[in-house]
This record gives C-alpha cells, structure tokens and sequence, in this order.
C-alpha cells in the first residue's frame, strides 16, 4: 500500500465540486490539481490548452471500439493517427500526469477521470459532489455571471462534455455510484458541510 492519501473528485457542473475539493485539500494540508493537469498535458504535448479543452468535447467511440472496427474491416494500420483519436491521446496524457500526482504525494484531483484511473490505487478515496438542477442554476448565475435563460443549457452543455469524455475513455458510466466511496448532495449539505463529511469519512477508510 502507498503512503500516499489520494481523494478524487468527480463532480457535476455548478455543483460546488472544485470548491469542495479546494475545502478538503486546505483542511488536510494537501494541494488540489484541475486545471493544472490540464496546463501540464498542454506543456507536455505542445498543443495550446484552449484547443485540448475542445478535445475533450469530441469523443464518441472509446479506443477499444474504434480498435475493433478496424479489425472488423482489416484495414492496414499505418499508424497510430488512423485508428486513435486524438481525444485518447490526451487522455493518455492525461492519465501519466495524474499517475504522476499520486506517487509524489498525497492530493485532491478533481475530474479528468482520476477515479477510473487512479482505480487501483490505495489508498484512494473516490467522491460524486450532485446536486437538484434549481440549486446549480443558482449557482452558475451567481458565481460565473451567467444568465437565467442559458443556466440550463450551460450546465447541460458542461454535463456531457464532462460525460463524453468519461464514458468515451474510460468505458465506465460517469456519475455511477457503485464507482464512488461516497456521493453527496451539495445541495442538501452546503458546501462547507460537504467538505466536512468527506473529511471525516476518511477515518472510516480500511
């Protein structure tokens, strides 16, 4: 086992995640990586982080699908281009930087399918942050600006992004709670409270 304590955290939009992963991560004295995982994929693969942010928008078929079919047609595999698209190639990328994270020392990773990934890492702590679709327009209106009429349709949008890019790489169902230690309503708890339950759900871990 591995000294290391790895909570990640999976979490719908406008439903307080990132600000409940930053809470836990200041409460144990730990940092908390998003968007740097992305800055780091874009660093590493000298691609503009903007365009990889897009990638993530265009999967449909996962790599195994996409092997298969090709198989299925025998057509000559020239190269890896023909068969992987590039949204495997960032998540590839992807997942050697969060590897990366866990063995370097103890975190919070939010998104970017750290759980799946992360899987067979111990310890790893697995989160769900939800809420009621009322609460996270709410949300969005007051913290990003948004208006009431395009909430939904945002929230919506950032969902299945969040969803595609899961579902297309991983082959697991984003959102599953079998795949979670725990899943919380933020909007039951509040985000203090959330950050506090997930703290103190720590100490049940075997």
């Amino acid at each position: 086992m591995n000294n290391n304590l790895v909570i990640t955290l999976e979490r719908q939009f406008g439903s307080g995640g990132l600000e409940i992963g930053k809470k836990v991560a200041d409460k144990l004295g730990i940092p908390c990586y998003n968007k740097e995982i992305l800055e780091s994929a874009a660093e590493k693969s000298n691609i503009p982080e903007e365009f990889l942010e897009s990638m993530q928008e265009n999967v449909s078929q996962s790599l195994l699908y996409k092997l298969s079919l090709a198989s299925q047609s025998r057509k000559k595999l020239d190269s890896l281009d023909s068969v992987v698209p590039k949204s495997n190639m960032l998540y590839n990328e992807i997942s050697s930087i969060i590897k990366n994270m866990a063995q370097k020392g103890s975190c919070v990773i939010i998104g970017r399918c750290a759980d799946f990934i992360l899987r067979d890492f111990e310890p790893c702590f697995h989160v769900f942050i939800y809420a009621p679709m009322e609460i996270r327009k709410k949300r969005v209106i007051e913290n990003y600006g948004i208006s009431s009429d395009s909430a939904e349709y945002i929230i919506r949008k950032n969902d299945k992004r969040r969803e595609s890019f899961y579902n297309g790489n991983t082959g697991h169902t984003w959102g599953l709670k079998e795949h979670y230690n725990l899943c919380l309503n933020s909007g039951k708890f509040g985000i203090d409270n959330c950050a506090d339950i997930i703290v103190d759900s720590l100490k049940y871990m075997q």
